[in-house]
């Protein structure tokens, strides 16, 4: 949360009060499996594809790169892709009269600022849609594993498909017992940890075995040493 103050109170407040005037903020929040509720920076921005770029413009791959660096800290810009080889500049940003409070950028300054960068934009070359920032963005990101899921190298999503019930059980089945196990050695370390700060006292050595070598308690344990044996005459 934005701690700072301004003279007419939170700077956060304001910022709320701003985007509750330009829409409906609790449309623009999600609700998790938890039930609880976030509001997203965005909701539906744009995406627009540069075809075409002549690759003069770019220079090289590493020119490319270095260009789509500079466009992506550009506070407007969500995410730029510069792709060298295939002539394609791909950017997520968002549009001049997005209902957000984040800066906002229009199609053609897009444009103007590639031109300053040497890169020379084919306008029937241009393709834009309507992006959802939180369905194709934020849940990729963030609820990838249901999204994402691939079969394990060697198998087909058929076979996969098929196994992944025994596998996900085989799983968890090894999963408890580890825990099992772990616990088991925690209270076997607790115990040798308890034995160690309350010894046992050692036996008390009569003069003969102190004749004969001999040792009693734990030292008498270690390694199996054993006692001076004395050969009489």
């Amino acid at each position: 949360m934005d701690h700072r103050q301004t003279e007419g109170g939170s700077k956060y407040k304001q910022d709320l009060e701003r985007e509750r005037q330009m829409g409906a903020v609790e449309d623009d929040c999600i609700t998790d499996d938890q039930g609880n509720r976030y509001r997203m920076p965005y909701r539906m921005i744009k995406e627009v594809v540069f075809s075409g770029v002549d690759q003069k413009g770019m220079v090289d791959p590493q020119h490319a790169a270095r260009l789509q660096y500079r466009l992506s800290i550009m506070d407007p810009i969500i995410k730029a892709s510069v792709n060298f080889a295939k002539s394609r500049i791909t950017i997520i940003y968002n549009p001049k009269g997005a209902k957000n409070r984040r800066e906002q950028i229009s199609q053609q300054e897009l444009i103007e600022v590639l031109a300053k960068e040497g890169v020379t934009i084919d306008p029937a070359r241009i393709s834009e849609r309507d992006y959802d920032y939180v369905k194709e963005f934020y849940s990729y990101a963030y609820f990838s594993p249901k999204i994402r899921e691939h079969p394990p190298y060697g198998y087909t999503k058929e076979e996969w498909e098929r196994m992944k019930g025994s596998w996900d059980e085989k799983m968890q089945r090894m999963s408890e017992e580890k825990l099992v196990k772990f616990h088991e050695w925690q209270k076997e370390y607790a115990a040798s940890m308890a034995e160690q700060e309350n010894p046992k006292p050692a036996q008390k050595l009569t003069l003969k075995d102190r004749i004969l070598g001999r040792k009693k308690g734990p030292a008498a344990k270690k390694g199996g040493e054993k006692g001076f044996w004395f050969h009489g005459v």
